[in-house]
Parts: structure tokens; C-alpha cells; sequence
């Protein structure tokens, strides 16, 4: 499966974005969260969250590090890593949100992902920009064989979106 690259042409089609995502992906998904202040991570995740179910307020958790919301069709792990240091990051063991041994399986959605040295095997990267043109430009990459197996069910529902 080759990346994916959308259009969104305002903030509500990037929580539609969320909402196919947090609908289709199942549990063991991981989404590595990569763009500027204000691109539209937080945004999305909080779409994840209405697709999978989930009726709590979701809020980024840039002070507290991580939110688990486990009401939903499958647990959503919510993790910031803004305000931590790279060897910080290493000391979370975030291994355990993916691997599914001490926590329920779910989806992991990690903001500011490229802080993270050890990433799971298969991922969706996911980086979000915001042109001086207006819109969101998203360009989702899959890493790894479930990755790209994960996009390629929601490629159509997804390319909707980006055309209304």
C-alpha cells in the first residue's frame, strides 16, 4: 500500500477524518501524530474517539502525557509527548500500549511522535500540515504489513471525506 495524501478543507473534515478512522481501525491500530502547533492532531483524535464511541470530552493530555478512554468499541491510549525530552520519552516503555500484555489492546494515537526513538513494528504514520493556501494537507504513511492492510480498508471511505 502506497501513502496516502487528502485534502481536508477545514477543521470539521479532519474530525471526519478521525471519525472513519476511530470507525474502522481495530484494535492493536497505532497512529504516530507528526505536525506543527495547530495542525490538527488533537483535531483528529478527537474524531477517533466519536467513531469508536466514546462520549467523554476528549482533551490533549500535553500535561498529563497520556488520557485512556476505555468506554468505546475498543480502548483509546491518547499520549502528548510535547513537552518531553527524547531519553524521557525512552522511560515511558510505551511498548506496552501496543503490545497488549499489561493493558487492554486499543488504538494508540501518539502527538509529537517524532520525539520517539523505539516504534512498533507496524504503524500508520500520519503527518498533518497546514498550508498558507488554507485546509489541512494529511499525508498517511503505513509501516509495516498490518499497517498497510489497516489503510487499504478505509482507503475509499477516507478519499470521501477529503472530496466533500
Amino acid at each position: 500500500m502506497q501513502d496516502l495524501n487528502i485534502t481536508l478543507p477545514d477543521p470539521s473534515a479532519t474530525h471526519s477524518l478521525g471519525l472513519a478512522l476511530g470507525q474502522g481501525l481495530p484494535a492493536g491500530s497505532i497512529l504516530l501524530l507528526k505536525g506543527e502547533l495547530g495542525s490538527g492532531k488533537t483535531s483528529l483524535v478527537q474524531g477517533i474517539g466519536q467513531g469508536l464511541g466514546i462520549a467523554e470530552l476528549i482533551n490533549s493530555p500535553t500535561f498529563i502525557l497520556l488520557n485512556e478512554y476505555l468506554e468505546g468499541r475498543v480502548p483509546l491510549y491518547h499520549l502528548d509527548l510535547y513537552r518531553l525530552q527524547p531519553q524521557e520519552v525512552d522511560a515511558l516503555y510505551l511498548e506496552t500500549y501496543w503490545d497488549g500484555l499489561e493493558v487492554p489492546l486499543g488504538i494508540v494515537a501518539i502527538e509529537w511522535a517524532e520525539r520517539l526513538h523505539t516504534l512498533p513494528e507496524s504503524h500508520l504514520e500520519v503527518c498533518l500540515r497546514t498550508p498558507e493556501t488554507g485546509g489541512r494537507q494529511v499525508e498517511i504513511r503505513p509501516k509495516g504489513d498490518r499497517a498497510a492492510a489497516w489503510l487499504a480498508a478505509l482507503t475509499h471511505q477516507i478519499q470521501g471525506i477529503a472530496a466533500t
